[in-house]
């Protein structure tokens, strides 16, 4: 079976449940809630991270930031080559009950790029602080629902990211000493 029909038999069973999410972003606090996490999860986040754990643990963090900074730089190689190869698009487009609670960085959904982020610089992150994880998982759960809330997901892009992210941070570990 071909990507591009596989895809189609999924999207039809994930509509509704990406109808039913997206229309809690007709609540103006939780549409803004949503686009707030969805903006941080996009590299605000994670780079203020970066810097500040140096920062607030000394040079020893400076190990934890590095190893983040190419885990995200190889994960937005991983994703942008999905993206470009698989080319799955976005429930919005496909759905007109679906509406767009934030415009789009990309064309297409598979997988999902700020879960992907979120799942390996949290898990890359908790390995050496284990301390943020109150702050972390809520953060990390958040973006990935902000997703299909927002209408620029599937649940599969999301889980599929979620995935490829933690396997991108654990296969990290065999290259650090």
């Amino acid at each position: 079976m071909r990507i591009h029909s596989l895809f189609q038999r999924m999207d039809g069973y994930e509509l509704r449940i990406c109808e039913v999410l997206n229309r809690i972003s007709r609540l103006r606090s939780v549409r803004g809630f949503f686009v707030a996490v969805s903006r941080l999860g996009n590299g605000v986040f994670w780079y203020s991270l970066i810097v500040l754990l140096p920062i607030m643990h000394g040079s020893e963090a400076m190990t934890a930031s590095i190893h983040m900074t190419l885990v995200g730089l190889v994960g937005v190689l991983i994703y942008k080559s999905l993206k470009t190869r698989l080319v799955r698009e976005r429930p919005y487009i496909n759905r007109a009950t679906i509406s767009l609670g934030t415009p789009p960085l990309d064309m297409y959904s598979f997988p999902s790029g700020h879960t992907l982020h979120a799942v390996a610089f949290s898990t890359v992150a908790l390995s050496y602080f284990p301390h943020l994880a109150p702050l972390l998982f809520p953060f990390t759960l958040a973006v990935a629902l902000s997703r299909v809330v927002l209408g620029l997901h599937y649940p599969t892009d999301v889980a599929a990211g979620a995935v490829i992210g933690l396997a991108l941070a654990y296969s990290s570990f065999l290259f650090v000493a």
